[in-house]
């Protein structure tokens, strides 16, 4: 007996031959993305804290055109200022997608400056990551966060995450270490997740874990991709465990072969003493051949150091450089990100050398007293401690030619604002409302022609005054008011 083969009909081909167009033209599409994410590199750009201070537990950022030598961007100041769980960030990670159109910023929840104890951050600290995402690597939503730990039993932290795109999932993989006992033992051990969007995480599993007979913890693992398997394998990854231990492997979630160490170099994590180093950090140079391993050198605060290798499938190709510059600012366990051109313009125009100059805004009539924020409100008072929460950059006005707006040096992100009268300190969400509160039209000083005094943008009869040392915009209509409105920049 034999089956009947049903003819096509024209509708039939018609639709498949529609459904293969559109699947060529997908793909087409996805090459093109493909492509435009493997512009020539031209720079780099480094996402780093600066340690236990005021504002040193935050996102700052360099940028480098050799690999070697750093300037701070935003002339030292935070980028990115944590407003969420513990209000500081360590560690942070910058995280390219691979059509090169999203960026991610996670990052250790930690503020050892707020008093915490190490103790406390590592048995009873956050387990979550703060995230912060961009379509350009300039403009970045606000922070958020996502607790990857928070499955892990006993888990007393969430430490050093780093995220690499893994095409054998066709996702992310998220790796972090965590403090938990497991077996019997309580120790840092790697754990992962994977996600797409840096929203949604699968629960966490472990990833790296040594033997029970070894009861030294890992952290600070980083994995970089050799697209032209260098050294016989296509991820290498380094990881502080006593020693700084390389490794590599075919697959982000395959099987790991040790290739080493760096004792040879006088050069440990804690164990064997010489050079005591943590967060190793790669760095592919744009060459294509060659390859940056960077170690903080927080036993001595001397900031980081780099190795370089043509060939990464034994530690004995390592070699110290020499000749690097690392800017002004301290550097601490950050990760490094090669930049197109394009991506290049867009962070030197925004954080760059022509970045406004910090300023101090002095009160008139009393001269010992500046602008400041404190919790978000605005005031004139003497004294400010720390001194950045009196420091702002008058910048260009966000509602246009002839404004100026005030910008937070240790808030970047934030700008002084009206809302009810009031001046407050606010994020910039980016509408025409905001930049127009955030307005302020330069005059003369009411109380004094050679200071300025400051009309609102879009409440003209009123100017920026303080009144019992509280900024707000009120109408002016005696001399007790013009002098409460008049004002000074200093540097």
């Amino acid at each position: 007996m034999r089956l009947a083969v049903p003819r096509r009909r024209p509708t039939t081909l018609l639709t498949a031959f529609l459904a293969t167009l559109t699947l060529l033209a997908a793909s087409a599409v996805a090459t093109a993305e493909r492509a435009a994410a493997l512009d020539p590199f031209t720079g780099y750009l480094l996402a780093h804290f600066t340690g236990e201070s005021s504002n040193g537990e935050q996102i700052h950022l360099a940028h480098s055109t050799d690999g070697l030598s750093w300037t701070d961007l935003n002339n030292g100041a935070p980028v990115l200022v944590s407003t969420v769980g513990t209000r500081g960030v360590r560690d942070p990670a910058l995280v390219r997608s691979p059509s090169g159109d999203r960026y991610w910023i996670i990052a250790t929840d930690l503020r050892i400056a707020s008093g915490t104890s190490w103790g406390d951050a590592s048995g009873r600290g956050s387990t979550s990551l703060v995230v912060w995402e961009s379509s350009n690597l300039v403009d970045w939503s606000a922070p958020r966060l996502v607790n990857v730990a928070g499955t892990i039993p006993g888990a007393g932290n969430a430490w050093a995450p780093e995220a690499i795109w893994n095409p054998g999932t066709n996702d992310y993989v998220v790796y972090w270490a965590t403090n938990a006992n497991r077996d019997g033992v309580t120790k840092h051990r790697i754990y992962y997740s994977r996600t797409s969007d840096f929203r949604t995480f699968t629960p966490a599993q472990v990833y790296i874990d040594r033997p029970a007979s070894r009861s030294q913890g890992i952290i600070d693992t980083q994995i970089v991709e050799v697209p032209s398997s260098a050294g016989g394998y296509r991820y290498y990854r380094a990881s502080a465990e006593g020693q700084i231990t390389i490794e590599g492997s075919n697959s982000v979630l395959g099987s790991w072969t040790t290739l080493g160490d760096l004792s040879h170099m006088g050069i440990s994590n804690g164990t064997g003493g010489g050079t005591v180093v943590e967060g190793p950090m790669w760095m592919p140079f744009n060459n294509g051949t060659s390859w940056g391993l960077w170690l903080d050198q927080y036993a001595t605060g001397r900031g980081y150091l780099p190795l370089r290798s043509s060939n990464l499938g034994s530690t004995r190709n390592f070699q110290t450089v020499s000749g690097y510059s690392l800017g002004a600012t301290k550097k601490r366990h950050g990760s490094i990100l090669q930049l197109t051109a394009a991506e290049q313009s867009r962070v030197l125009s925004r954080w760059g050398g022509s970045t406004t100059a910090i300023s101090r805004i002095q009160s008139y009539n009393v001269q010992d007293r500046y602008v400041r924020h404190a919790n978000y409100t605005a005031r004139v008072d003497a004294d400010v401690t720390p001194a950045q929460d009196a420091q702002w950059r008058v910048v260009p006005g966000l509602a246009g030619s002839g404004t100026v707006s005030f910008r937070s040096v240790n808030f970047p992100d934030h700008y002084l604002r009206h809302y009810g009268y009031v001046l407050r300190l606010e994020r910039n969400d980016g509408s025409s409302t905001f930049a127009a509160d955030a307005a302020f039209t330069p005059v003369a000083g009411l109380a004094s022609s050679s200071w300025t005094s400051y009309r609102s943008y879009n409440v003209p009869d009123r100017y920026l005054r303080h009144s019992s040392y509280a900024l707000r915009i009120d109408p002016i209509t005696d001399a007790g008011g013009r002098a409460d409105a008049t004002f000074r920049v200093v540097r």
